[in-house]
């Protein structure tokens, strides 16, 4: 009998929380609708599991067994702050709304998880006012789940700016270990500077409906030990899906610079040695005038990466050494090593579809940060009482 953890995941992607639980956990089921994503995943994990098809039309019947966790990436489109501010009534984050439905029908059922992880944009937190996270802590207190939120940056674990919001429930009647919770007030989460329990998040918990608030758990999670990975340990010298810029373009994206940013390029030529960064090409408005600017950084750190919904979202990599400048689009491998994934990991050949899986896609070591210190411990502590 495999005693090991269950899982259901929804909108999985590639499959990448499934790469952070690793084999101690094991997967009855995973959905996504994105055919392309789909065919990723069946060629990393295989395709017993998976069950490609829009959420709205899966019923509980074709969810198996009991999981002990439920993991929803749902779409973050209409919560980013560049989206248009649909939020949970948009085409695509409204999702979330047929995934509960699954989730109350699994508490009917009596077959409730012990423990329901939603991960988002940070603009989760602020979308409508604030009306959208109150939605979502009001969904999760009617089914009897206990929760707090945790704002963790994919910067701490690999070189790239990722802040992502993960609320994480805890079945009611689940006893927490005080281990894993913090007794924190607002002046102590903000003047210690704690990591994962930002300004902006403790400010969205205190403006909850009191009746919300008592449901709320101030997560204890540790720091990482310091990443001992940078941007230019991440860069390939000959990417096979990616062509170096011509002298013409690269020189095309420099007079695109703010003087702001041509300082950064001057700065990384007198470093004395070999500097790697990256640009995003963003619209500026300079006295009511739309304006495309080029936006480099050279703190060892990639920008957030996101799905390519035209060229200027594609992130470009940018060489300086010896005084000269190269450039060129981010390759495909490149991104997936960002989001933590390893070299074995099979990516589509197509460029777009490998760069919008990424993109898209949860940071692995970020998941095995939250298994290994929140989950994996609330399980054991289950299993303990149980016995007891």
């Amino acid at each position: 009998m495999d005693e090991r953890p269950a899982y259901y995941e929804f909108f999985a992607g590639g499959g990448m929380v499934r790469a952070g639980l690793g084999e101690n956990w094991r997967c009855l089921f995973a959905n996504d609708f994105d055919r392309k994503k789909a065919e990723s995943y069946r060629a990393n994990w295989g395709g017993e599991e998976l069950h490609v098809g829009d959420v709205r039309e899966i019923s509980t019947a074709q969810l198996p067994g009991h999981a002990d966790l439920v993991w929803a990436s749902f779409p973050c489109q209409d919560l980013s702050l560049a989206g248009a501010g649909a939020g949970l009534k948009g085409e695509r984050s409204g999702t979330f709304w047929p995934f509960w439905d699954l989730m109350k029908a699994l508490r009917q059922e009596g077959r409730a998880p012990s423990i329901i992880v939603l991960e988002n944009v940070c603009g989760a937190l602020t979308s409508h006012g604030g009306k959208d996270f109150e939605k979502i802590s009001e969904a999760l207190a009617k089914e009897r789940y206990r929760f707090g939120a945790l704002i963790i940056d994919a910067a701490l674990f690999v070189p790239q700016s990722r802040p992502r919001l993960f609320v994480i429930a805890a079945r009611e009647d689940i006893a927490v270990p005080s281990s894993l919770l913090r007794h924190c007030e607002r002046s102590e989460a903000i003047q210690n500077n704690n990591l994962f329990h930002t300004r902006a998040l403790v400010t969205a918990q205190e403006s909850l409906p009191k009746t919300l608030r008592k449901n709320w758990l101030w997560w204890n999670l540790p720091a990482p030990p310091l990443r001992n990975r940078s941007l230019i340990d991440m860069i390939e010298d000959a990417p096979i899906d990616v062509a170096w810029h011509s002298v013409k373009e690269t020189n095309a994206l420099i007079a695109m610079m703010s003087d702001v940013n041509l300082a950064k390029i001057a700065e990384a030529k007198r470093a004395g040695r070999k500097m790697v960064g990256t640009l995003y090409r963003r619209t500026r408005y300079q006295n009511d005038v739309k304006n495309q600017r080029a936006e480099a950084r050279f703190d060892e750190v990639a920008g957030c990466l996101r799905t390519p919904a035209g060229g200027s979202s594609r992130q470009f990599v940018l060489v300086v050494d010896k005084g000269k400048v190269r450039s060129r689009l981010m390759s495909a491998r490149e991104t997936a090593r960002l989001m933590g994934l390893p070299d074995e990991y099979a990516l589509p050949e197509n460029y777009n579809e490998a760069y919008h899986l990424t993109g898209d896609g949860v940071v692995v070591p970020v998941v095995r940060h939250i298994a290994a210190h929140l989950l994996e411990p609330l399980l054991n502590a289950c299993i303990v009482l149980e016995a007891a």
